[in-house]
């Protein structure tokens, strides 16, 4: 039986704060999820994330832990028999990590797939002495746990393989591929028994019943099979999904099996008839995998908008969700600190998220949105709340209150980027109806539309002065605006280093004394121009590689500093005046895509595609802590 663990991790009251990587002080959100894995005494709930891993108290939902040490999303993770080791497999660095489920410590590292190829599965064998995992480099590869030797290689399968299960008495292996086919090693010397065929698409998951006998299948076809393994003979065909069958699992007396689809369902079926005995609705997008707890009385689920419930398997009931985790495909958009440096702004979806800025703890949910929010900014004096989304409409709110307060509407296409004038009076919005449009907050009523730009506009800023607006379009230009009247000013071109396609420009930004604008383009430097002349100043560069682009930047409030993120998934801290690195943050497992200062200069705020907000020291003269 598998102890409790006995990480610091489990004794701390927020989970905001656990496995931090150094200089970060909080984290908003848990990650998008991948798989997940009962202990062997049902404990414990294996969660594998963007971030690292999940342990959960299987029983009440609380947080136990968190392993960190991927530096990319984990993609299948599975507990030894006896419950002492945990396996995981990622996602771009080919690598899977062996970790002690008591102390949380990583052990072992097995590096053996193809370079930057997804690890799909990973399983042990019945006596915990073998780990198996399939990948998208179409292999098998055997390990021996104990010593951390490769034992074989295993290839036939001629797509990815994105299921492995062991026979119950550890002889055979079975993949199921892409490939349409299923087929069953022999463990002891690595050779291929036989193949399996019947599916019309890719097999996405196979699994053994517990006595051995019988061979479940699912495949992009909707159609779960079952295989006698001694005759290999078709036993039954179930259907009944309406969409690819993702993942199975027996349950432990291997009466029933369950079945995640496309098609955002569970179903149940009865193992010696084939026949379908129930339907379990309520998950959002596609559901895989689904896994039974050791006793039977209890599915899990997880679907591709991160959800991961508790089912009863008697009742079909709903019993528990595992909440915080994001949708690998609805991740936070945007960031802004309140001028009191007390809240922290972000949208996720359709909804403004508004946490603690020291603890990153969530305090309120502001609804009303038709569409994602895209941008979220403060009004100087932090009484309101502007956002704008792709519904095409601002929204105003009132921060004390956390009521809505008023629709600006105008903009024929989604608003990408809201902005307060320095003295509060004035909005901007920037669209992908090409067009800015200046409101008057007291009046709610249109200033100017300024037209210009050939594509859509994706960031604005206010001068610090107020009487000059920068705009940045996917038209790859930045152009300047005068406040006042209305009118263009400049045209700021050469947002390119001549090689690579351009991707339009994503951000732009006033230095605070207002002499400097920069601005970025998604896959260049970092463009510093004299705000007056529109003159070329100065280029900051990550490096020239692709995996190093920028994609976001922000002054500090004092000009002297500042920062960005790309898809290298880290964030540098620049001296303005010499150019140079001060610090670099690293953390994030997937591309940073936003940045943003509280407004005493000394935290910062990175989104991610990994799905989480971290909240960083930036102060010079604070040291890194040590490892947690």
């Amino acid at each position: 039986m598998i102890k409790k663990l006995s990480l610091p991790n489990s004794q701390a009251q927020d989970y905001n704060q656990w496995s931090l990587p150094p200089y970060a002080v909080a984290r908003i959100g848990k990650g998008t999820t991948e798989d997940i894995a009962y202990s062997p005494d049902g404990a414990q709930l294996a969660v594998a994330s963007s971030i690292g891993i999940w342990l959960y108290d299987a029983h009440t939902g609380a947080e136990a832990a968190l392993l960190t040490g991927h530096t990319c999303s984990v993609m299948s993770v599975a507990f030894s028999p006896n419950g002492k080791i945990l396996a995981s497999g990622d996602e771009d660095n080919n690598t899977i990590r062996l970790w002690d489920a008591v102390t949380g410590q990583d052990k072992q590292n097995f590096v053996g797939h193809s370079s930057r190829n997804r690890i799909a599965y990973v399983v042990f064998s019945p006596d915990g002495k073998m780990l198996a995992s399939g990948s998208w480099d179409e292999t098998i590869q055997l390990w021996n746990v104990e010593t951390g030797e490769h034992m074989h290689t295993l290839e036939r399968h001629t797509d990815c393989v994105r299921s492995v299960a062991f026979s119950p008495d550890g002889k055979i292996l079975t993949s199921g591929s892409w490939d349409n086919t299923i087929r069953l090693w022999d463990i002891e010397t690595g050779e291929h028994i036989y193949t399996i065929e019947g599916h019309t698409n890719g097999v996405t998951t196979a699994a053994f019943s517990p006595d051995g006998t019988i061979l479940a299948s699912g495949g992009g076809d909707k159609t779960i099979r079952l295989w006698n393994i001694e005759t290999e003979e078709h036993m039954h065909i179930l259907e009944g999904h309406t969409d690819g069958v993702m993942s199975v699992a027996f349950s432990p007396d291997g009466k029933m099996l369950a079945s995640g689809s496309m098609d955002s369902t569970v179903r149940l079926w009865a193992v010696a008839t084939g026949q379908h005995k129930g339907t379990i609705e309520g998950h959002i997008g596609a559901v895989f995998p689904v896994a039974f707890s050791p006793d039977g009385k209890t599915l899990a689920s997880r679907t591709m908008n991160s959800t991961v419930r508790l089912w009863d398997t008697v009742t079909g009931q709903h019993m528990r969700t595992l909440e915080g985790h994001a949708c690998r495909f609805s991740r936070f958009s945007a960031v802004m600190f309140s001028p009191d440096g007390k809240m922290l702004a972000s949208g996720k979806d359709n909804t403004i998220r508004l946490c603690d800025a020291v603890t990153g703890r969530h305090r309120q949910s502001l609804e009303g949105h038709t569409n994602d929010v895209t941008s979220v900014a403060y009004s100087p004096d932090g009484t309101i709340l502007a956002s704008g989304g792709g519904d095409k409409t601002i929204r105003l709110w009132n921060i004390e209150t956390e009521e809505h307060m008023h629709i600006l509407e105008g903009h024929t296409d989604g608003v990408m980027s809201v902005a307060f004038s320095p003295d509060g009076k004035m909005l901007a919005s920037g669209s992908m109806d090409k067009t800015v449009q200046l409101w008057n907050i007291e009046t709610e009523e249109h200033m100017h539309i300024l037209e210009g730009h050939t594509d859509g506009v994706m960031s604005v800023a206010f001068s610090p002065d107020g009487k000059m607006l920068a705009s940045g379009s996917m038209d790859k230009t930045v152009q300047l605006w005068n406040i006042e009247t209305g009118e263009h000013m400049h045209t700021l071109e050469g947002n390119t280093n001549g090689v690579i396609p351009l991707m339009g420009v994503t951000s732009v930004a006033f230095s605070p004394d207002g002499k400097t604008l920069a601005s970025v383009i998604w896959n260049n430097p970092i463009r510093l121009w004299n705000a007056v002349t529109g003159r070329n100043k100065a280029i900051l560069s990550h490096r020239s590689m692709y995996k190093d682009w920028i994609t976001c930047f922000a002054y500090s409030p004092d000009g002297k500093m500042l920062a960005s993120g790309g898809m290298a998934k880290i964030i540098r801290v620049w001296n303005i005046e010499t150019g140079e690195h001060i610090r670099t943050l690293e953390g994030h497992t997937n591309t940073v895509t936003a940045v943003a200062f509280s407004l005493d200069g000394k935290t910062l705020a990175s989104i991610s595609h990994d799905g989480t907000i971290l909240l960083w020291t930036v102060e010079p003269t604070v040291a890194a802590p040590s490892s947690r």
